[in-house]
């Protein structure tokens, strides 16, 4: 946006997370080698229950992304109508297998099955989701844990552009357990003053204007316009939709956006490929730890 009249300003760089998550996953690649000299292979087990076509898409993947990396993969794949009882049952056996580091069940569960029971079922020496209760409860008191990969991975952006948090003002748009909560924790951790917005917020813009860090995670597309963007402000998109010609978009409308800001992450090529590679280096932590 040229509001001055005369020079206009120049367009946000990209945080490229192809780039950055190829160089991590080098770096993955190299520890498992050590590891393997140990005789320890690093082993993830992803467990599908029923025929969603995006879990799918994400556990093909996931697998494809370990044995990329070195890691040992186990992909097993239920129907339907599995009963919990039974998906209980397996979560507890990985739990005690020792070739296995890392247990991930692909999210949405059939409705039959209690989501909240099959996460606190998995060890939380094996909850490389984060998404286990005391996956949690250490991220919250600051202690040793596995923190939910997609917020991970943007801390992993931020970190990339050397950007110093500390007395920065982070807004994060999104309350999910998987996201937003976590990310705000995240941010504060590293010293930033952290507004947590979400569905009930009355004035979004007025939150936005002030940060120096947004994080958008909601879902929905152009939740955040160049007009509620500080100049300079870096923006991190973690939404995934479609646009009416459908194509993938996130929730931030990029074109407007990077305009103002000085950072952006792109839809697609952001923080989608981080993902995949946070859990492939909390796999990994799993396995260095119990090594």
């Amino acid at each position: 946006m040229n509001h001055s009249g005369t020079t206009p300003t120049a367009t946000a760089t990209n945080i490229d997370g192809v780039a950055l998550s190829a160089q991590l996953r080098q770096d993955v690649t190299r520890r498992t080698l050590a590891l393997k000299a140990r005789g320890i292979t690093p082993g993830l087990a992803v467990l599908l229950v029923g025929d969603n076509p995006a879990s799918q898409v994400y556990v093909r993947n996931k697998v494809k992304a370990c044995a990329d990396s070195g890691l040992h993969s186990v992909l097993e794949r239920y129907d339907a109508d599995m009963t919990e009882a039974a998906l209980l049952a397996r979560i507890d056996a990985l739990n005690r297998d020792p070739c296995i580091h890392g247990i991930l069940v692909q999210l949405p569960v059939p409705a039959h099955i209690d989501a909240n029971k099959v996460i606190e079922a998995i060890s939380p020496a094996k909850d490389v989701d984060g998404f286990h209760i005391a996956s949690a409860g250490a991220l919250m008191v600051g202690q040793p844990g596995f923190w939910p990969c997609t917020p991970y991975g943007c801390m992993k952006m931020l970190e990339s552009i050397g950007y110093e948090l500390r007395g920065k003002h982070a807004v994060v748009i999104g309350r999910s357990n998987i996201v937003g909560k976590p990310m705000a924790l995240m941010l504060l951790q590293n010293n930033a003053t952290v507004t947590l917005c979400h569905s009930a917020t009355s004035n979004l813009k007025a939150m936005t204007l002030q940060a120096d860090v947004i994080v958008a995670a909601v879902g929905k597309r152009n939740v955040l316009t160049a007009d509620m963007v500080k100049p300079g402000a870096v923006v991190i998109d973690v939404g995934m939709n479609r646009d009416p010609q459908g194509k993938l978009c996130g929730d931030v409308d990029y074109a407007g956006v990077r305009e103002v800001a000085s950072y952006i992450t792109p839809v697609p090529g952001g923080v989608g490929p981080m993902t995949i590679t946070m859990l492939l280096v909390n796999t990994l932590e799993s396995a260095e730890r119990s090594a």
